[in-house]
């Protein structure tokens, strides 16, 4: 499989509306307070959130860390362009990682599915062309850490 081919997936079911979870993505100060996987902080830098919109934000690991960062010894820096949002439903976007390393350059296509059940909002990530540096272990450690973070601020 080339680092082209990769995609990773994880989903989780949350008791909030698919409305808070959408809510929860495009307004920057909500965004940043849960995003980050366990282990990291992070800092919006600018975030213009509508279909060709772009942002841009830094994720730093607060200890030391076995992984080294993408962009710099301890923080990756990512680029993004919104491709396609639809309220309360789906949030397609282009992520790029500022990186000299070319295992981990290339577009990565992440896609937010939002899925009303019973019980709330079935929510899946799609990660397509997943840049060959990210470790698969760590990438759905990552991921499933993502979900538990946004499930505790909507919940």
């Amino acid at each position: 499989m080339s680092k082209k081919d990769r995609t990773d997936t994880a989903s989780r079911v949350i008791t909030a509306s698919p409305q808070t979870i959408y809510q929860a993505f495009v307004n920057p100060e909500e965004l940043i307070s849960w995003l980050p996987p366990k282990g990291m902080s992070g800092r919006i830098d600018s975030f213009d959130p509508r279909k060709g919109g772009t942002y841009r934000m830094t994720l730093t690991y607060e200890m030391d860390n076995s992984h080294p960062g993408k962009t710099s010894e301890n923080s990756d820096v990512t680029q993004g362009r919104f491709l396609e949002l639809v309220p309360d439903k789906r949030i397609v976007q282009s992520v790029n990682f500022d990186s000299k390393d070319p295992a981990f350059s290339g577009e990565m296509i992440q896609k937010w599915y939002f899925e009303t059940v019973s019980e709330g909002t079935k929510v899946t990530i799609v990660c397509e062309n997943v840049p060959e540096g990210i470790r698969k272990e760590d990438h759905d450690i990552g991921l499933k850490s993502t979900l538990e973070n946004l499930a505790g601020f909507t919940e």
